[in-house]
């Protein structure tokens, strides 16, 4: 599995924001990089005004930012941010598992299943780039379990912010392995039901990233 995932019924703005945001968290597009708004829209096959609009939507994410008469670019990684970031996540990561432990899942149940055999497949002989897309996979799953559209978006814009800086900093940070299979106990206490269980080790998860950053700092 990976963070980009076609969808079927997505718009071709919808398509254009998907893909140019994984790029830009997944640190594709090198923080600082000026964006072309024509070259972009040809080599993800759609036209000028959707790739407007996904533009815009990424600017909302603080993944981009325009300036007047110079154009658009790739924001920066500040690793200032990571304060605030794990403040934010620490509060709403943990409250997203305890509504998704609440209807196991709900509809992202199957998709939850599903990648939960994943990461628990994982060898550790895997890239760096295959398990960071498997960790977003994971967290955009577990923020869409949640039931809370309004949850799910400022999750997803945070975990984005948060891969960044993992992104930054991946070949200072230990193994990938052990912060994915982290998610295991998380997925089953999910899918089992148990809230509390599943509010503690979303907890416990942010704090192990904020933790993992600050050590390499």
């Amino acid at each position: 599995m990976t963070a980009d995932v076609e969808l079927a019924d997505e718009t071709l703005a919808d398509r254009a924001y998907r893909v140019l945001r994984d790029r830009l968290v997944l640190l594709d597009i090198s923080p600082g990089e000026p964006l072309s708004e024509s070259v972009l829209a040809d080599e993800i096959g759609v036209g000028r005004t959707p790739m407007r609009e996904a533009l815009k939507r990424l600017e909302a994410d603080y993944l981009v930012v325009t300036y007047p008469r110079r154009g658009t670019f790739a924001s920066a990684v500040d690793l200032t941010d990571l304060a605030e970031i794990t403040e934010i996540r620490g509060a709403l990561v943990p409250l997203a598992a305890r509504r998704a432990a609440a209807v196991r899942g709900g509809e992202a149940a199957a998709a939850l299943t599903a990648v939960l055999e994943e990461v628990r497949a994982v060898t550790g002989e895997e890239s760096r780039r295959d398990l960071m897309e498997l960790d977003l996979a994971v967290h955009r799953i577990v923020d869409h379990a949640a039931s809370s559209s309004y949850l799910e978006e400022t999750l997803v814009r945070l975990d984005g912010l948060g891969t960044r800086l993992w992104c930054l900093l991946i070949d200072r940070l230990p193994a990938m392995r052990d912060h994915v299979c982290e998610h295991v106990p998380l997925m089953e206490a999910i899918l089992a039901g148990d809230e509390q269980e599943a509010e503690a080790l979303a907890r416990a998860h942010v704090h192990h990233f904020d933790t993992a950053v600050r050590a390499v700092l």
